[in-house]
């Protein structure tokens, strides 16, 4: 026996049914169309023997007469009552059919009669408001011209009796208006009227009726709507307000039969786009100007279930951009670079540009002193100890107008990378030597930068007023250096200043002046910018703030522009006086808001045509960075990870965070860190930073057990209360001369002490005992120096050590002393040694530990 039983299997075929699809709609708006089976009824219509359809009904009647093929268990009678009632009702359903439609052409009777009322109270309304406002006019009009007649005969009555011979012509004057106005109703008159006679009506004051109402009507609508203005007529007359105009409901028409006949789809605009080997699902999208929704879409299709802001690779891309109809073209990550390659700058639109000056010297020679004299500012009173540990960037017009770009660099041993930046990006440098200290170890390494940098150089002998002062002295340790000044027949110049007493500043102005004269400085202004971050920070209240000097073209407020790994758009440009501008041309220092990070100092910064590009060349740098500092730490064999391990396991480390308020500063304090230690001990920067103290900081300092220092920054107020929960130690501070003293004070700590050995005494055993209870004791005599209990002993025999440990016993007589003096006879036993002779010598010394110190 089959499964069906003998039934019919469901399907969407049969004689009887036929396919169909329901729309089904869900929450959120979701739709779905389902297809299903749809039972066609089966209607059976009674006919009269004879007519036409009289087979057909004889054919559906047929079960009456045909008893096998009729139901089972149904009677004639039943049949034939079954067939009546089935008439009966297809007869009530044409009577209702019928019904309900007259019942709808009486309501659309109705509705249409309401229409018609409501457009013939509007067309009266219109007419009574225009028949208003004509007669208004017409009374205006008579009133104006009554006036003007009664004016004419007031004239008339003023003017001196007329010459009896002009009579005529006076009676004849009050005709003339009345024959002008006959002349213009006749002119006014339509077609076929009287010459003579006042017309009944003119076109004007007739009153439209039938088709010319409607037709005014319809033209009045027309104009209000084209002129969208609500005037009183249309107030009063109760329409709405502005309505669309004709146009616009013309476009829009057009558009609906666009869109229903399929026409208004626009041409596809291939695009090439450009595919490297990694992209974000949103950056796809924008290359191919399509919705990002499509391109999700479309990889989902691919079943790769990814948002917008995930990479997928670049054979994938490849396919999506295939099917968008687009073309792809394969560059490498490296090659985004490329829209940042330097402008070669014809000689045509080279402009002068002011001279940059970099003020470099030892700590304490008066550099910031010597700037501000120039300035007429005071800066080093806003400098913590009194020393500059910031590069400070500068603008100055001298009296005789020239502009100048002065760079004041540190003078700090743990600042050379800042002076190496300030060398760099300068034209001219000033070497400040103090006249009373001569040349320095910063001074020196002040020459190598500027002879690296391949930059003139003039030697400004400050302090020239203290009375120990030598420039001689100055100028012959130059030479060691292969720095011979004009004043020794060389070619460098040299000026003695004073910063304090003003003397010779204006011989130093005239000397970097000829000196940028020499150079012809030229920049074009007119390019996109390019500059040099010469500081960063980040501001609590503005952000990341990085100091730039422009080198070339000219930074613009809204500019786009990528800096090392960071990227952004100028927000603002602030100048060396604090005030906002709104462009910043060739050798001009400002500070740029509107970074998305903290860039490093010395970074370059270009300006570069949209956002995109500008992320994307962020985003390779940074992954070449991370993959660079990857593979610098990481080890190569298993024999060199083993001997790091060794190497780390046998050096003590102190760990600390730092955090700057500057990025110079901090990356001068990891510098200075580097230095401190030895093969014992070092210290560990395991973090660095620019801004405040945060409690993410707290946390990694927790875990690592270390320090945070802060340089010129403080802790918030969470953090604080983090680091006293946690006991995680805070240090501040704001010189760097401090920090480094007391870093290198706390891993001097971590250094084993050293110990040393004094030598106090020596003794010779005359003779051995044996002593139940204690074992071997020598019998000595103290032969030099002390022999004292608490003390370390050797015991030498033929000049040779044969033990080292500690006394047991040291007796003089019977009784246990601590000390026997030279000459005086003893009893010794050894802890755990009794291979005592006749002959040894004990050699008795003490231990002293002494704390050492990093140099």
């Amino acid at each position: 026996m089959s499964d069906t039983d003998g039934k019919k299997p469901l399907g969407l075929g049969g004689g009887s049914s036929r396919p169909g699809q329901v729309k089904q709609s869900f929450s959120h708006g979701r739709t779905k169309s389902v297809l299903v089976e749809t039972k066609r009824k089966r209607v059976v219509v009674p006919t009269k023997p004879g007519a036409p359809g009289a087979a057909g009904a004889s054919g559906s009647t047929s079960h009456l007469g045909d008893p096998s093929k009729r139901p089972a268990g149904i009677s004639d009678a039943e049949m034939e009552r079954r067939l009546t009632a089935l008439r009966n009702a297809k007869a009530r359903e044409a009577e209702d059919a019928a019904k309900r439609a007259e019942d709808d052409r009486i309501r659309e009777e109705d509705r249409q009669r309401r229409r018609d009322d409501i457009e013939a109270k509007e067309r009266e309304e219109r007419e009574r408001v225009e028949a208003a406002r004509l007669k208004a006019e017409e009374e205006a009009r008579a009133k104006a011209e009554a006036e003007a007649a009664a004016k004419r005969a007031e004239e008339a009555k003023r003017a001196p009796a007329p010459a009896p011979a002009r009579t005529d012509a006076r009676s004849a004057a009050p005709a003339a208006p009345a024959e002008d106005t006959t002349a213009r109703n006749q002119t006014n008159a339509p077609a076929g009227a009287k010459p003579g006679l006042a017309p009944r009506k003119t076109e004007r004051d007739r009153e439209p009726r039938g088709d010319d109402r409607d037709r005014n009507a319809k033209a009045k609508a027309d104009d209000a709507r084209r002129s969208g203005k609500l005037t009183l007529n249309d107030a009063l007359s109760g329409e709405g307000g502005r309505t669309r105009s004709l146009a616009a409901m013309k476009r829009k028409q057009e558009k609906a039969r666009q869109k229903a006949m399929g026409f208004n789809k626009p041409e596809k605009q291939v695009r090439d786009v450009q595919l490297p080997e990694t992209i974000v699902v949103q950056e796809l999208a924008n290359r191919m100007a399509e919705r990002a929704a499509d391109v999700v879409k479309s990889l989902m299709k691919m079943g790769m279930m990814v948002t917008m802001n995930q990479s997928i690779d670049a054979d994938t891309a490849e396919l999506v951009i295939e099917e968008f109809g687009h073309r792809t073209v394969r560059v490498s990550y490296s090659d985004v670079e490329q829209v940042i390659d330097t402008v070669q700058d014809s000689s045509d639109n080279l402009l002068p540009r002011p001279p940059i000056v970099t003020i470099m010297g030892h700590v304490d020679h008066g550099k910031t002193s010597l700037l501000d004299a120039i300035r007429k500012t005071s800066v080093v009173s806003g400098e913590a100890g009194g020393i500059t540990q910031h590069i400070g960037a500068y603008q100055v017009t001298t009296d005789s107008g020239a502009v100048l770009t002065f760079l004041d660099t540190p003078g700090h041993a743990a600042f050379t990378s800042m002076r190496q930046r300030g060398a760099n990006v300068t034209d001219i440098v000033i070497l400040v030597v103090a006249a009373d200290d001569a040349v320095m170890p910063q001074t020196i390494e002040a020459i190598n930068h500027a002879k690296a940098a391949n930059v003139p150089m003039i030697v400004a002998i400050n302090k020239i007023d203290k009375y120990e002062a030598n420039a001689q002295k100055v100028r012959t340790d130059l030479l060691q250096h292969n720095v011979v000044v004009e004043a020794m027949s060389g070619d460098v110049l040299d000026v003695e200043v004073s910063a304090k007493t003003g003397k010779g500043l204006d011989t130093l102005l005239e000397s970097i002046a000829l000196q940028a004269e020499i150079l012809d400085l030229r920049a074009n202004p007119k390019r996109a910018a390019q500059g040099a971050v010469i500081e960063a920070k980040l501001d609590v209240g503005r952000g990341p703030v990085a100091t730039v000097l422009v080198q070339h073209g000219t930074l613009r407020k809204g500019d786009i522009f990528v800096v090392g790994e960071q990227w952004g758009k100028v927000r603002a440009l602030i100048n060396d006086k604090g005030e906002r501008i709104d462009e910043a041309g060739p050798s001009v220092p400002v500070e740029v808001l509107g970074l998305n990070g903290t860039p490093g100092a010395g970074d370059v910064l270009n300006v570069v045509e949209t956002e995109a590009q500008a992320r994307e060349i962020a985003t390779y740098r940074e992954k070449a960075a991370k993959d660079k500092r990857a593979a610098a730490g990481a080890a190569t064999t298993l024999e060199q990870l083993m001997a790091k391990a060794k190497a780390d396991k046998d050096v003590a480390e102190l760990p600390i965070l730092v955090k700057a308020d500057v990025q110079g500063s901090a990356e001068a304090i990891v510098q200075a860190m580097e230095k401190i230690g030895n093969d014992e001990v070092r210290v560990r920067v395991l973090h660095y930073g620019v801004g405040a103290i945060t409690d993410s900081d707290v946390g990694l300092a927790e875990a690592s057990n270390a320090p945070i220092i802060g340089f010129n920054v403080r802790a918030n107020a969470s953090a604080r209360q983090s680091a006293n929960q946690k006991s995680v130690e805070i240090r501040y501070y704001s010189v760097i001369y401090d920090l480094v003293d007391d870093i290198k004070a706390a891993a001097s700590g971590l250094l084993k002490a050293e110990v040393r050995e004094t030598f106090i005494g020596y003794a010779t055993i005359k003779e051995v005992f044996k002593v139940s209870g204690i074992g071997n004791v020598a019998g000595c005599l103290v032969t030099e120096g002390i022999a004292r209990r608490s003390a370390g002993v050797r015991l030498l025999r033929d000049n040779v050590v044969i033990h080292e440990g500690t006394l047991k016993t040291l007796k003089r007589f019977k009784d246990e002393v601590k000390d026997v003096i030279s000459g005086q006879e003893c009893g010794m036993a050894f802890e755990r040694y009794d291979d005592l002779r006749a002959g040894d010598v004990i050699e008795i010394f003490e231990r002293e530990e002494v704390q050492r110190k990093l140099a």
